[in-house]
């Protein structure tokens, strides 16, 4: 009898555009294989070119929700050119979270460590039980986690994240989310409501706006304030000539909501 491997990454498509994509090596605590990378990547760059999604859930099987690299397959493979190819796959992956048109919002409910915390880091929006815990440890191996300090050190304050990095320490959820790693907080049992009211508030604002908003937002925190500026008026012009803006506008001057197409 043939046995198959179960696959790496689940997809679930929900009404409204919503997507979750779980990650699935729940026996590895979902350590970033290369495989499950380019699995993840491939899932992303599908939902890149479906106007019809919304919203996309980053998720995970098991106990933990990412334990970074997949160290044995790293110590396999002792060489300075797989690790510069590696790295840059995992930069490629991280990358493409930020330029899909749609929010990415993980949720977190075990651990995240290393580049799994990176990953945490580099989703637009993150909801966390209280029980998950957060880690930059590649410095307790000898392995300073440089490339998830490049997404830490655009949501934390500086200290904050260098001192995750230099001391490998482990961060509870609410201590995460004062320091600016994730956005809300709920008990294990609350995680999914909790995930549903933000989603459900980004499910109900039109895809056009969100879609130009993110992308302004990333350009903008990477130019001097003066670019940003002048880019960011181009961008609400454009947006100001959607369709859902003008209903939107015109709604709120008639005093009733606005009656937005589907997407």
């Amino acid at each position: 009898m043939m046995i198959t491997n179960p696959p790496l990454v689940l997809t679930t498509h929900a009404p409204r555009g919503l997507v979750t994509l779980t990650l699935n090596r729940p026996d590895a605590f979902n350590a970033l294989s290369e495989a499950l990378m380019t699995t993840l990547q491939k899932e992303l760059d599908t939902l890149a070119q479906d106007d019809s999604v919304r919203v996309v859930v980053i998720a995970a099987a098991g106990k933990a929700f990412c334990a970074g690299h997949d160290l044995r397959e790293m110590r396999a493979n002792p060489s300075h050119d797989y690790y510069q190819i590696l790295f840059k796959q995992c930069a490629r992956l991280m990358m493409r979270i930020q330029t899909l048109p749609v929010p990415v919002v993980a949720r977190v409910h075990g651990i995240a460590t290393a580049a799994g915390c990176q990953l945490v880091a580099m989703c637009d929006l993150a909801v966390a039980a209280s029980t998950a815990k957060f880690a930059v440890s590649g410095v307790n191996l000898g392995l300073f986690c440089s490339t998830p300090g490049v997404a830490l050190s655009r949501n934390l304050g500086r200290k904050a994240a260098f001192e995750m990095l230099v001391t490998g320490e482990f961060i509870d959820a609410q201590r995460a989310m004062t320091q600016g790693l994730v956005n809300r907080v709920a008990e294990p049992e609350q995680l999914d409501a909790e995930l549903a009211r933000l989603t459900g508030s980004i499910l109900a604002k039109p895809r056009a706006a969100v879609t130009l908003g993110k992308s302004l937002f990333y350009r903008q925190l990477e130019s001097g304030i003066e670019a940003a500026y002048l880019d960011a008026a181009q961008t609400m012009a454009c947006n100001m000539m959607n369709d859902s803006a003008l209903e939107g506008v015109q709604a709120f001057i008639d005093k009733r909501s606005p009656s937005w197409k589907a997407t």
